[in-house]
């Protein structure tokens, strides 16, 4: 039993040493094969070059440094058809007739919009994959090392400027949907409230009430729709124009490198693009006891004319603190049952959504927008406060 008990610690002792020299030869890339020193008649092996660095323009790219362009949307905003209805003969009926059709053409300007933004999206990515790879395949040349002012580099330096102009023109495509859906989202909320005052209509029979609950129903749905539309519409446009407000900065160092025949990197003035994204997280319960709000805006009626005064509320902040940041709180009104209640803080977040819609309109980067909600006993209807920080 002790010769076994011998044999086993020579042998881990051994392995050990195996062990411990193969080690110093992973970090010190000798063979231990050879000795401790190589002979002294030893000859150098020459690697003949590799064909990547016979290639004097490489056609593999790297991964250009800092972030990929940012991916577009993917919702499909084709509305359900509206439902038909057949003619009661009242003047009741006549008013739901007509505004069934106003639904419907309003209906065909939202497809019109949809299609418009899913060939604007297919561009944008085109061109957006365009730039990409052509500044991929600059900064691989310029990481491996070339001439100052390559000519080569020059003539993809001018195609990526081309394919960065044409995604600024894909912008201006999205801001044209955004206001053009923006007035049909005015018509939506008109149609919505005609149909709720044909309610009140005298000489109206039982069929004619059942038809303007569908209808209603119609135009809730549509509303929903172009608000969604809308917000995508708000988030591609953010995301899309910072950035190429970034690259273009990027493409003026990348005009240097160039120039200098060195790999620089990406501008300084946007060290990531993650900033450019809206962090609009709602939180459970904002921090918002003691504190003034900026603004207060009460969505007591339909179509509240807040955006003058919060743009000279906002502007006047910024003018005393340029670097401040803004919570968008929707407040609730707190009692009734919990559908109603439910019913409160869907609406008081979709009306915190078109403030922050605004504001960033207005220009305000998004960044600077902090999205949450709450509810409040002391509120008497749904609200929207703004706060400074």
């Amino acid at each position: 039993m002790s010769q076994l008990r011998s044999h086993l610690v020579i042998f881990a002792a051994a392995a050990l040493l195996c062990g411990c020299s193969f080690i110093d030869n992973m970090l010190t890339g000798e063979d231990s094969s050879q000795g401790d020193y190589p002979p002294a008649d030893s000859e150098s092996v020459q690697i003949p070059p590799s064909p990547a660095e016979q290639n004097a323009q490489p056609i593999t790219q790297t991964p250009v440094p800092g972030q990929a362009p940012p991916a577009v949307g993917t919702g499909n905003y084709a509305p359900p058809p509206v439902t038909p209805g057949a003619s009661t003969g009242t003047y009741v009926g006549q008013k739901v007739s007509a505004l069934r059709g106003d639904l419907q053409r309003l209906q065909g300007n939202i497809n019109q919009h949809n299609q418009e933004l899913q060939q604007a999206r297919q561009g944008m990515a085109s061109d957006a994959g365009s730039y990409y790879s052509l500044v991929a395949a600059i900064n691989s040349r310029l990481q491996i090392g070339t001439t100052p002012g390559n000519p080569q580099l020059v003539a993809q330096w001018t195609q990526a400027q081309t394919s960065l102009g044409r995604l600024g023109d894909d912008i201006t495509r999205l801001n044209t949907i955004s206001n053009a859906a923006a007035s049909d989202s005015a018509l939506a909320a008109y149609i919505l409230e005609s149909v709720r005052a044909a309610y009140g209509l005298q000489g109206a029979v039982d069929e004619d009430h059942r038809q303007l609950a569908i209808l209603e129903n119609d135009c809730n749905r549509t509303v929903v729709l172009i608000d969604r539309l809308l917000n995508d519409l708000s988030e591609d446009i953010s995301r899309q124009s910072s950035y190429v407000s970034n690259e273009r900065r990027n493409l003026t160092v990348l005009s240097l490198a160039i120039k200098n025949g060195e790999l620089y990197g990406g501008s300084l003035n946007n060290r990531a693009f993650a900033s450019a994204a809206p962090q609009q997280v709602a939180s459970a319960t904002p921090a918002i006891a003691g504190r003034q709000p900026l603004m207060v805006i009460r969505f007591d009626r339909p179509n509240v004319a807040y955006e003058q005064a919060l743009y000279s509320a906002v502007s006047r902040a910024l003018d005393r603190r340029p670097g401040a940041t803004f919570d968008v709180v929707a407040v609730a009104p707190a009692g009734g049952n919990a559908g109603q209640a439910a019913l409160n803080t869907s609406n008081s977040k979709r009306n915190a959504e078109t403030v922050v819609r605004s504001l960033t309109n207005m220009g305000l980067p998004p960044d600077r927008i902090n999205l949450s909600a709450t509810s409040s006993a002391s509120a008497q209807g749904n609200e929207v406060q703004v706060f400074v920080r």
